[in-house]
């Protein structure tokens, strides 16, 4: 019997660190938001001013993806606290962003990331000058990887494939993965630096 219907998206993206990444490939203007290693949301709150806000999708323990335990360097076992937002401007979503946060991280000045609510987790990265973060890498996302299935999970239309960044922060030398998808709507010419 033939079955119409696919599966769910099971591919992991091919994270590359920004040597290997061909200009060329990246849309117009996007390179400057994928390899900025600044605050994405002080970029954000510098364009949207006051209409910059956090949506928050999803906050619980799960296990990770193949390659976010590999980053992590975790066991496909482990469980690890997840937070999706999309962080907007006004009412449209500019970027997802899907963090994990392993239970070792939580511990000390670590708790205070289950209990972010609509605050952004960057205002509190950013604001500690004791976190340190590791190398940018990027990925282009396609429809047949779960990154892309949840970045788009509530969209009729989704794109064929978006492109994404991810580092890996310390803090207190405990690490936790941030991954940022920067979505359609997201006017790439004003961000320019």
């Amino acid at each position: 019997m033939h079955n119409d219907h696919p599966g769910p998206p099971t591919a992991s993206p091919h994270w590359s660190p920004r040597p290997r990444v061909h200009a060329r490939l990246l849309p117009a203007g996007l390179a400057n938001w994928l390899f900025d290693r600044g605050s994405l949301t002080q970029r954000l709150r510098e364009i949207c001013a006051d209409r910059f806000r956090v949506r928050v999708l999803r906050q619980e323990w799960t296990r990770p993806d193949h390659d976010e335990a590999h980053a992590l360097q975790l066991r496909m076992t482990t469980w690890a606290w997840v937070r999706e937002v999309q962080l907007l401007c006004g009412d449209q979503p500019w970027v997802f962003a899907r963090t994990l946060i392993p239970a070792l991280t939580l511990g000390g000045r670590g708790r205070q990331l289950t209990r972010l609510g609509s605050r952004p987790l960057g205002e509190v990265l950013f604001a500690d000058p004791t976190v340190r973060r590791g190398p940018v890498e990027v990925a282009r996302i396609g429809p047949d990887q779960r990154l892309h299935h949840r970045a788009f999970a509530n969209c009729n239309e989704p794109p064929d494939t978006i492109w994404a960044r991810r580092s890996l922060f310390w803090m207190d030398s405990s690490p936790l993965l941030v991954c940022e998808i920067f979505l359609p709507d997201l006017p790439v010419s004003p961000a320019c630096r």
